[in-house]
């Protein structure tokens, strides 16, 4: 697994938001979700190249804005079509009031 590396403050993300970062050229979608956890996605519909970062939370899935696509933020599936593939999901730790990713997927999906 690859070292975590910081990303931002957690109050950088109020609950129910998400954020782009871009980790030595990966793009990342940082969400606080309504659970109160932090996950981090691949920051690309698998369906439509488009930010999920730019979607909206809801509970522990992130809406895609352009066709509706819904991904589990825990296991990187696909809850609502037309997307059928699962985006990468990055290990998340929040240490000391910051963000850290670790840029090796936990759910094995890398494209």
């Amino acid at each position: 697994m690859s070292e975590p590396i910081r990303i931002c403050a957690a109050d950088d993300v109020p609950k129910g938001t998400a954020i782009r970062a871009d980790v030595d050229g990966a793009e990342i979608a940082v969400v606080h979700a309504d659970d109160g956890n932090f996950y981090a996605v691949r920051d690309e519909c698998s369906h439509a190249a488009i930010p999920l970062s730019e979607g909206e939370v809801d509970g522990c899935t992130l809406e895609c804005w352009l066709h509706g696509s819904r991904f589990d933020l825990r296991t990187g599936e696909p809850t609502g079509l037309p997307a059928t593939e699962p985006v990468p999901v990055y290990p998340v730790d929040v240490r000391d009031g910051d963000v850290y990713v670790s840029l090796t997927p936990s759910n094995g999906v890398t494209r």
